[in-house]
């Protein structure tokens, strides 16, 4: 077999005129930056590694380690409240997981494992900060500037392609509270969580009943002397009936292990129930009416206090904000040494902190689980071709195309950018479908003499017009506070208009129409010398075509997603959520979150 494969380090105009010399689509050397070596920067060199040729990437990671959010989150009671065995890639299941919901430390371990078996390693630079990414008009990419955190110097490189999967929960903030500096006390952050610091016995204010402040307080609650919990807004918390914590014991990990298909078939049982509960999120449906029920009904029992009945669940629509299970959290909130102070904090004292009530709460330890800055800008300058900076640009709001990437950045890609499902549904297809259309972008570059590509303008515009008008069915668009959005009654930023299954087949299809291409020389130089691919290749066949019966894929959209959803083959979908229950009891509340 000969490869014609163009060379790498040399100019556009360069490679444009050497693919007269090649056959059509020859692979040109292309050269990739990736931000992040969380689960989608690992993700993004699998792919690329599986399935290209004549390229090179590098990632750079920030953290002494990958992983990324579940390497720095290390705070007691850190966990997934997506189950265990739907947070793995579709192809890479793991067989011993320890339980339905699993911890940072064991989630941190499952992307590390998967880094190292498939030698992702060679590509990733750890304790490396990008500080800023600049286009270049001469070369059509971006020089970028590393900081190497180890040695402290500073490191330049280049690329044809910048790829951000520096994610979105990753930049972890104090809260914005006057005096906090003025706290003698110990202060913790539950993304900066030090583990040297020993909370039993100890009075434990904690600020937040977040994601983090509900997995923090049971844990917490049993070691120390008192906890007094600070809350300024009600929030959803989800039971888990159907699917509570449990322990997988070790006979059914072997079962996993080695029964065909068991595995499997229970991981489809709990994705099809994910992609059953769509319906939550839309605005006097009948899953949403019935959750609204049935949760205001747990959460009661659980409570068993007016007061906080009154204070802690929320007049607005169930799923505004991000449901998060809460094994133990609000029972926890009725212990004796447990005191809910509701209301704003004015100011942290020296000793503890000034509530609008007009008194002081002095805690020995201070923890703040006041989350991340999710405004979706870049952590670093990126500086497009008319000298502005992403920064800037979306400042007030974040406005991508199709969640991947901005307009007027040419040659950027976003993992988890704005408007994607980052809260519709299981969150680790939608990257996978997110890697899948960049690889066609990426294989379009570089099998054809483009030099930059950027979505169009006028097709964000369409986008967020009709993502605007979509959420203003949605239940996310009450004034409730929420990261998904930057105000209460601001526009949605974070999630996708439709289900996560509706993104997975938006992302199929590469939609050229909606990106401005520009290109190196004449635009049908990929057609090369004349000769084909495979009259290069004595290894193939060259009479491929040749058949005795019609076995083309199907040529229509409906065909192709039948075929590949199987469709006809699974029975009572509709009534499956993802407890796995059936069609019979699809009238029944979800009773599960996503």
């Amino acid at each position: 077999m000969a490869d014609f494969i163009l060379p790498q380090n040399t100019s556009p105009t360069r490679q444009a005129s050497r693919r007269l010399d090649g056959p059509i689509h020859a692979e040109r050397h292309v050269n990739i930056v990736c931000v992040g070596a969380g689960a989608s920067g690992l993700l993004l060199a699998y792919k690329l590694q599986r399935h290209f040729k004549n390229y090179s990437l590098t990632v750079f990671e920030k953290n002494p380690a990958v992983s990324g959010t579940w390497y720095e989150n290390k705070y007691p009671g850190c966990a997934c409240d997506v189950p265990s065995h739907n947070y793995t890639w579709s192809f890479e299941p793991k067989l011993d997981w320890s339980g339905v919901y699993a911890s940072s430390r064991e989630i941190y371990k499952y992307f590390d494992d998967f880094a190292r078996k498939y030698r992702l390693f060679d590509y990733v630079k750890t304790s490396h900060q990008v500080t800023g990414a600049y286009w270049d008009d001469a070369t059509q990419g971006y020089d970028i500037t590393v900081n190497d955190l180890t040695t402290g110097q500073e490191i330049r490189t280049h690329c044809d392609i910048l790829i951000n999967a520096g994610g979105v929960l990753n930049n972890w903030r104090w809260p914005a509270i006057p005096g906090l500096d003025k706290y003698k006390g110990t202060l913790l952050h539950t993304a900066n969580w030090d583990d040297s610091v020993n909370l039993e016995g100890k009075h434990v204010g904690l600020i937040g009943n977040g994601s983090s402040g509900i997995q923090v307080l049971p844990k917490i609650q049993p070691i120390v002397k008192q906890v007094t919990t600070f809350i300024r807004e009600p929030t959803w918390v989800s039971p888990v009936q159907g699917l509570e914590q449990h322990v997988y014991s070790d006979e059914e990990k072997r079962d996993f292990a080695t029964k065909a298909g068991q595995l499997t078939e229970y991981r489809k049982g709990i994705e099809r129930g994910l992609n059953g509960q769509f319906g939550i999120f839309l605005k006097n449906s009948k899953p949403n009416n019935d959750t609204h029920d049935y949760m205001i009904e747990q959460m009661k029992e659980k409570l068993q206090d007016s007061f906080l009945e009154d204070k802690l669940i929320p007049k607005w629509h169930v799923g505004c904000r991000r449901l998060t299970p809460g094994v133990g959290y609000l029972e926890s909130l009725g212990k004796e040494n447990v005191s809910v102070i509701y209301g704003e904090i004015n100011e942290v004292t020296e000793k503890g902190c000034l509530c609008d009530d007009g008194k002081e709460y002095p805690v020995d330890v201070l923890i703040c689980a006041t989350g991340f800055d999710t405004t979706f800008k870049p952590r670093f300058p990126l500086i497009g071709p008319d000298k502005r900076n992403l920064q800037d640009v979306w400042k007030d709001e974040a406005r991508s195309y199709l969640g991947l990437a901005a307009p007027g950045f040419p040659n950027y890609l976003i993992f988890l950018g704005p408007n994607c499902p980052i809260g519709n549904g299981p969150v680790l297809s939608a990257i996978e479908a997110q890697a899948d259309h960049m690889l066609k972008l990426i294989d379009r570059y570089q099998t054809h003499n483009i030099a930059s590509f950027t979505p169009r303008q006028e097709a964000v515009d369409d986008f967020i017009s009709h993502k605007d008008d979509f959420m203003t069915r949605s239940v996310w668009a009450d004034p409730c506070r929420s990261w998904y959005k930057n105000r209460p009654d601001g526009p949605i930023t974070a999630l996708w208009p439709g289900s996560t299954l509706h993104y997975i087949e938006a992302m199929n299809e590469l939609r050229m129409e909606d990106w401005e291409v520009k290109y190196s020389g004449n635009r049908f130089a990929w057609l090369g010398n004349g000769y084909s691919q495979t009259e290069l290749d004595d290894t193939a066949d060259w009479a491929y075509y040749i058949r005795e019966v019609d076995d083309d894929e199907p040529a229509t959209r409906g065909g192709k997603r039948r075929k590949l959803t199987k469709s006809g083959t699974v029975r009572a979908t509709a009534g499956v959520n993802f407890t796995g229950r059936s069609s019979e009891e699809a009238e029944k509340p979800l009773r599960s979150n996503i």
